[in-house]
């Protein structure tokens, strides 16, 4: 972690915290929020690792997460500091524009999902909206949303040939589960989980992990 000077801390406002291992990036996303009044940057994070160490001390509004980090990658991290520090809101900060992706970093907890292109002024007002209970995306990233639910074919008559079981594997999906993880939580063996993953994805018509969980949302919107 690298501490903010104590003489310039702000003490009040929204805390933000940045997890980017490009130091010229993570640098300049803190002197970003740093110049805005009611922004303070209370920590940067090179890797998952340390911010998974840190960060719950720290307890910030706001995290910014990169995804492509060394080790541990940024879904991952997300989904276990969500964990810890459920009242913590992330917005994943990203190059990446790929679905599974953005569902995976979005199952997992985090509440919005930007491209590193965007502009320092739609960052800051992501990070403003997030914290008033928004769920800021950029454009083209809420089309590609859009666009995965709109091929979603008669998703009620699908989902309801899933037996209890299999929505209960669609549940720790939905929440960023692992397979080894699915096993522990209900007590199964590994090769059963990949077997109702297997019925799962036959039953609702789809071949991705993304395109069940978003099924699944859709049925269970309260989850």
């Amino acid at each position: 972690m690298q501490p903010q000077n104590p003489a310039e801390e702000k003490t009040s406002g929204i805390h933000v915290s940045i997890v980017e291992d490009d130091v010229k990036v993570r640098g300049s996303l803190a002197r970003l929020i740093d110049s805005t009044r009611e922004l303070s940057c209370v920590s940067q994070h090179p890797d998952a690792e340390n911010a998974l160490k840190e960060i719950p001390l720290i307890k910030p509004e706001i995290v910014l997460m990169d995804i492509n980090l060394p080790g541990m990658d940024g879904v991952e991290c997300v989904r276990r500091l969500k964990q810890v520090l459920p009242q913590t809101q992330i917005v994943m900060l990203t190059v990446y524009e790929n679905t599974n992706m953005i569902f995976g970093a979005l199952t997992g907890g985090a509440s919005g999902y930007l491209l590193k292109r965007s502009s320092p002024e739609q960052i800051i007002e992501a990070i403003r909206d997030v914290h008033n209970g928004g769920s800021p995306m950029s454009s083209h990233i809420a089309r590609k949303v859009v666009a995965s639910f709109q091929k979603i074919t008669n998703p009620v008559h699908e989902y309801e040939k899933l037996s209890t079981r299999e929505q209960q594997v669609l549940d720790c999906l939905a929440k960023g589960f692992l397979y080894r993880e699915i096993a522990d939580e209900l007590k199964i063996s590994y090769a059963t989980v990949h077997t109702h993953i297997r019925h799962i994805y036959e039953k609702l018509q789809v071949r991705s992990r993304t395109e069940a969980v978003t099924i699944h949302l859709s049925q269970r919107p309260g989850l």
